[in-house]
């Protein structure tokens, strides 16, 4: 009998995903731990691998499509000599069904896909065909953006599996329609109605949110919504530390083998603070706050579609060169697009550092359900009074944004001081960056 395979945690509080691509066709060989299908996942893009070796036998989730945790998307017939694996421990699964259903098993095997994604093939006939079932959540958005009523977006002749209407036929059906603006033009100044998308004028353009960009959209504004925020910045004098590092940092290089970056001395700062300080690496729920042991910290990595949040595991753990490595070695997969689930996840605390973008002041968004997020901004050299005279230092700033429900300001601000002592009294062991 097939196994199944299920959508899987995707990470904490995360409760659904989308799926990508997939990466084996039915009837395709599949290894063990061999990358099955790519899962859009908060902020970032994932290759989901397979728990377990033999050949896939059915998708039954189609890519586009939105999932919860514990949905199964597939079929898989396991290889005879493989050990069979308990669902709910094995890797890449989810355990318990979430209470959500399955996707329907009538869709049959997928069709070559386009190259936006959607499945295409022959039209299928009407009568197998239920419209409010198989449109996709990409699909429905072009309805509503070009208002396409209900009734007519189903009238449409699918090319997709099991004649399902794709992104391409919802396009064609469009250009056939004419290129009528989709709403009337709004008198200068009118207001919007919430939830309503303002009129163009011509010349605009509208860009399609990519997956990347909606799932990061709607996390953003739950964070917003949910989490009171508040904000703490402090100013912290880099020049010991930036000075030390300028003479090493080649060195440092020849000998570890990686780059010391001055991300890696701050967010060995940050893990002793939140070792003094316990509840900022926390998370509010309705029974009381959560006050997190281990400190995972997930660091923002810039893409051209998108912010990621790779995690650092065990971060308080690691030395300065031990920090610089792990640091190096996830970016690198961030922008490869080489991330598993298992470095997006488990994130108790984010570092983000729009300083190597040039920002001196930022006002991050915290990263849900988290307590708190850090913003490292640009090092400066400006003049600073020190005692009766001026010198020329190198100045950052660090702000928190932290959720007011979990802390307040006093607690915010002795969290930063904690982090600035500790870089502007920089006493490194000899000439190594550790400290």
């Amino acid at each position: 009998m097939p196994t199944e395979i299920r959508m899987p945690q995707l990470g904490e509080s995360v409760h659904e995903g989308t799926l990508g691509k997939w990466l084996k066709r039915p009837g395709e060989a599949v290894a063990k731990y061999e990358p099955l299908v790519e899962v859009i996942t908060d902020k970032v893009n994932v290759e989901m691998p397979s728990p377990f070796a033999g050949v896939l036998t059915e998708v039954l989730v189609q890519e586009g499509q939105t999932v919860t945790t514990g949905t199964v998307i597939a079929l898989i017939e396991e290889a005879p000599a493989a050990p069979r694996a308990a669902a709910a421990g094995a890797p890449g699964t989810a355990g318990p069904p979430h209470p959500a259903g399955p996707a329907s098993r009538e869709q049959g095997p997928p069709a070559p896909s386009s190259p936006d994604g959607e499945r295409t093939g022959a039209p299928a006939p009407a009568r197998e065909r239920e419209p409010a079932a198989r449109l996709s959540p990409l699909v429905r958005r072009l309805a509503e953006e070009h208002r396409i009523p209900f009734d007519e977006l189903v009238s449409i002749q699918g090319t997709g599996a099991s004649g399902r209407i794709t992104k391409d036929d919802v396009l064609r059906y469009i250009e056939r329609r004419g290129a009528a603006p989709a709403a009337p033009p709004a008198a200068p100044g009118a207001a919007v109605a919430p939830g309503e998308a303002p009129a163009r004028a011509p010349g605009d353009r509208l860009e399609p949110l990519t997956a990347m960009r909606r799932t990061i959209a709607d996390r953003m504004a739950r964070s917003a919504r949910e989490i009171p925020h508040a904000y703490g910045a402090i100013e912290v004098d880099m020049t010991r530390l930036v000075r030390h590092r300028e003479a090493h940092k080649d060195a440092w290089r020849a000998q570890e083998g990686v780059n010391v970056s001055i991300t890696a001395f701050i967010v060995r700062a940050a893990t002793r603070a939140l070792r003094a300080f316990p509840v900022v690496n926390a998370t509010f729920t309705p029974e009381g706050i959560v006050v997190r042991h281990a400190i995972h910290l997930g660091i923002g990595v810039a893409l051209p579609d998108g912010l990621i949040v790779p995690v650092v595991k065990d971060a308080d753990r690691r030395s300065v060169v031990g920090l610089a490595r792990e640091i190096e070695a996830v970016v690198a997969r961030a922008r490869q697009g080489k991330l598993t689930l298992d470095d997006v996840s488990g994130g108790t605390f984010t570092l983000t550092n729009p300083g190597v973008f040039g920002s001196v002041l930022s006002v991050p968004i915290i990263n849900y359900p988290q307590a708190a997020i850090l913003a490292a901004d640009a090092i400066v050299r400006r003049p600073v009074v020190l005692g009766e005279g001026i010198a020329i230092r190198e100045i950052m700033h660090l702000g928190l944004a932290f959720d007011h429900r979990v802390f307040d300001g006093a607690l915010a601000i002795q969290f930063l001081a904690h982090i600035k002592r500790q870089l502007e009294e920089f006493t490194p062991v000899g000439d190594s960056p550790e400290f």
